[in-house]
């Protein structure tokens, strides 16, 4: 199995960690890629900082991820995992997983970002602020950007078994699984019970647990289909919709009393 994940906006601090090891990070196929963005996001956070700001997407108030991005390459690394903060990631709670799921997060989560295009739990990062949403002034938007080197690397990352998408829309568009993949790919929407309307807030926490479950639980469904008898093991709400053409993904819907 092979769970998308977006990352957080808030991260946590980098800490007083060794530096970034680019070398270090999963998935070297990127390594190209990753380089002109960190260059690049670097060198426009260590130029004139009001355009950084505005190229971010950052208030006033946030214009200390400026100073932050312009360190990125002497800041202290710690694992993704523990970079990445948020509901989903509350929900998450890696670090009280036992042993056995802690090994499965390392091998199954691959979380999205602006910057690094993909990385493991397990790999090293700084803390950094650069959406996928951001369009740089010399590579563009990162969604178009990322879309490239991922199509080349992603499907091997995918392997054979199921990959759950859980990304959100802007980190979805860097790559979107086609053909033989996506058809053992299943996507997941947050829907409140009574009124089907999706979630916002509970929307990232219900996915937290869920992945958290799943990784609990040793269950290792092999597609979409054994995903949905899983989830209903586990005691979720779930309705799923198979695709209508070979070489989509299914499409599954969690049911919530909550609409936080």
């Amino acid at each position: 199995m092979l769970v998308l994940l977006p990352p957080s906006e808030g991260k946590a601090s980098s800490g007083r960690g060794a530096p970034l090891k680019p070398e270090s990070l999963s998935l070297p196929g990127l390594a190209p890629a990753r380089e002109a963005v960190l260059d690049e996001l670097v060198e426009l956070c260590a130029g004139d900082a009001e355009k950084a700001r505005e190229v971010l997407g950052l208030s006033e108030g946030l214009r200390g991820e400026v100073a932050k991005n312009v360190e990125l390459r002497t800041a202290g690394a710690r694992p993704a995992g523990e970079i990445y903060t948020g509901v989903l990631y509350d929900s998450l709670d890696l670090a009280s997983l036992d042993p056995a799921a802690r090994k499965r997060a390392a091998r199954e989560l691959l979380v999205f970002s602006g910057l690094w295009g993909a990385v493991r739990v397990t790999d090293r990062i700084p803390s950094y602020r650069c959406s996928m949403g951001v369009k740089l002034p010399g590579l563009g938007a990162l969604g178009a950007y990322w879309r490239a080197p991922m199509a080349e690397v992603l499907p091997r990352a995918a392997g054979t078994g199921l990959v759950l998408d859980l990304r959100s829309a802007a980190y979805a568009a860097a790559w979107k699984p086609k053909g033989e993949v996506a058809s053992r790919t299943a996507t997941v929407r947050v829907l409140h019970a009574p009124t089907r309307k999706v979630v916002s807030h509970f929307n990232k926490a219900t996915k937290g647990r869920i992945v958290r479950s799943l990784l609990s639980s040793g269950s290792a469904p092999e597609g979409p289909a054994e995903l949905l008898e899983a989830l209903r093991d586990l005691r979720y709400e779930v309705e799923a919709q198979a695709p209508e053409k070979a070489g989509k993904p299914w499409s599954l819907d969690v049911l919530v009393a909550e609409v936080h």
